[in-house]
């Protein structure tokens, strides 16, 4: 899902238009506060991705302000910002891409280059849900299946991962059984892969 917040109904119609041609879907804020609100519910993220589209000047609450509020409830790597300004500087786009920004483009910009960025910042936002999706898994685990799992993917055998921890190798399968479980993985290969 493609966030567009920008105060001019054109821009966000043209940014929302081109998005659509580029086979994405796109939402439009006419305000940073309205922006903050609608994301608030969990079910205005998209499953397969999330960037937003930043203009830095806006009445109320500006782009920056905004930016920070999501730096502040550590959202930027679920929410990639790229910046869209006709009154940026160097100094205003080098701070935001240090504390995070996705990228900053100055207008006018050129269309295909910005929708290019807004699908790179989009595959980040899935890489950053799936690895969220995985530590979620991984907390799950008691701390034994955790010294199961870490000998697992060091490769040991049940009888070796039983040996090495003073417990019956029956013991190693129910709780390799239960790792691949609450993993949702149904090999050590599967897991290594979704571990790496």
């Amino acid at each position: 899902m493609l966030h567009i917040v920008d105060d001019e109904d054109v821009i966000r119609d043209a940014l929302a238009w081109l998005a659509q041609s580029r086979g994405l879907e796109a939402r439009g804020y006419a305000s940073g506060e309205e922006f903050l609100d609608a994301i608030g519910s969990s079910a205005a993220l998209g499953a397969g991705g999330d960037c937003v589209l930043l203009d830095v000047r806006m009445p109320g609450m500006n782009g920056v302000a905004v930016f920070d509020q999501l730096v502040k409830n550590g959202l930027i790597a679920r929410l990639p910002v790229i910046f869209l300004t006709g009154h940026g500087d160097v100094p205003m786009a080098v701070d935001s891409l240090k504390r995070g920004a996705f990228d900053f483009f100055e207008k006018p910009f050129n269309d295909n280059v910005l929708m290019d960025r807004v699908e790179e910042a989009l595959a980040a936002s899935r890489k950053a849900l799936d690895a969220a999706v995985v530590q979620t898994r991984l907390a799950t685990l008691s701390a034994r299946e955790r010294e199961v799992l870490d000998l697992i993917l060091a490769g040991m055998m049940n009888k070796v991962v039983a040996d090495k921890l003073g417990i019956s190798m029956r013991t190693v399968e129910v709780h390799r059984a239960h790792i691949f479980d609450k993993m949702q993985v149904k090999t050590a290969v599967e897991l290594a892969g979704l571990l790496k």
